[in-house]
């Protein structure tokens, strides 16, 4: 299996995408991962001898993290993001990956990987931790700011699927984003995607608030763009503001010092529990081949396990259990309406 890594994505790459490639095929020796970039920069972190399933695809652009992703796409042909997806749609990489402009990657992946079939608009997915010790997956969480009924849905039966064949969890719970839990409540968005949901061969539970996505409500939380990426940033913003006050308060005297000693085991697993680089990368799913994006500042340990994670995509063949599955439900909604 080939994965196309965009080495050059990220704050700290080359160094960390390179070591977090060699992470992988050591953990996975299954896995050749061709890092697309700057070939000097890449090999300045390679070893001498480098492993035979390690590449390098050398490219001479690199789309930046403030550039205009349309004008970038188009423009830097030959940027490791861009070469990198490409690769994936042209079936040289089974899979492509990178830590860079969000914006970007989304326009490549329609440029090149273009839609799957019925798929009007791919979706962003994100993990958030919950206190079950688990994941929920949230989607969409910004690729698309606005969306229809049908868009909700189709992001329902992807995230449903992708739980279920990359996650391993068995039946999926579905929950609608919404502002209260009665079936009647919300904008006209969520009130005409509710039936929809209810008709889809998925495991729906109906609506879900924003202060539940951290008790672990649903498996799959499902909302537009806009209220997906609100989301997103204010649980980051919580968590960073809740982890700087605690340390704050350890440090603040020597009972406290001395407490946090004690604490430290407990704060290790509970800080790990809500690291993203645990989950490895985020997918787009809808897209005509994997990809999958990783966060910008992901380290050594979240660009392999973002590897690691596109391999288990590409082996339980999740794009094409979406296809299959995504045209039958469209079908059966149809019929029903």
């Amino acid at each position: 299996m080939r994965i196309a890594l965009d080495a050059m994505g990220g704050d700290n790459a080359p160094r960390v995408t390179v070591m977090g490639a060699l992470s992988a095929v050591k953990e996975d020796p299954s896995v050749t991962v061709v890092l697309v970039g700057d070939e000097q920069a890449i090999r300045s972190h390679l070893p001498a001898e480098p492993p035979a399933n390690i590449e390098i695809v050398p490219v001479t652009e690199l789309i930046e993290p403030d550039d205009e992703p349309v004008r970038a796409v188009r423009r830097k042909k030959d940027s490791s993001l861009v070469v990198a997806v490409s690769m994936a749609s042209e079936k040289k990489a089974d899979a492509a990956i990178s830590a860079g402009n969000t914006g970007a990657l989304m326009t490549a992946g329609l440029l090149y990987a273009k839609r799957m079939e019925g798929i009007e608009r791919p979706a962003l997915a994100a993990f958030i931790p919950n206190r079950k010790g688990r994941v929920s997956l949230a989607l969409d969480v910004g690729a698309n700011m606005d969306a229809k009924p049908i868009h909700l849905l189709q992001y329902a039966i992807m995230g449903s699927l992708y739980a279920e064949r990359v996650l391993g969890f068995e039946r999926p719970t579905v929950g609608l984003l919404n502002v209260g839990t009665e079936e009647g409540k919300g904008n006209e968005l969520t009130k005409a995607v509710y039936p929809l949901l209810e008709k889809a061969e998925l495991n729906f539970i109906g609506n879900v608030e924003a202060r539940d996505t951290l008790e672990g409500a649903c498996d799959i939380i499902v909302c537009d763009g806009f209220v997906g990426n609100v989301l997103l940033k204010a649980l980051e913003g919580a968590a960073l503001s809740i982890f700087s006050q605690l340390k704050q308060e350890f440090t603040a005297s020597l009972i406290n010092k001395v407490g946090a000693a004690i604490l430290k085991p407990s704060l290790l697993r509970f800080k790990k529990r809500m690291d993203y680089s645990e989950y490895g990368g985020a997918p787009l799913l809808g897209l005509g081949s994997p990809v999958i994006k990783a966060h910008g500042s992901s380290d050594e340990k979240a660009v392999k396990n973002a590897i690691l994670s596109a391999a288990r995509f590409v082996r339980q063949d999740v794009n094409g259990v979406i296809q299959a599955a995504l045209l039958a439900n469209l079908e059966k909604v149809s019929e029903e309406r």
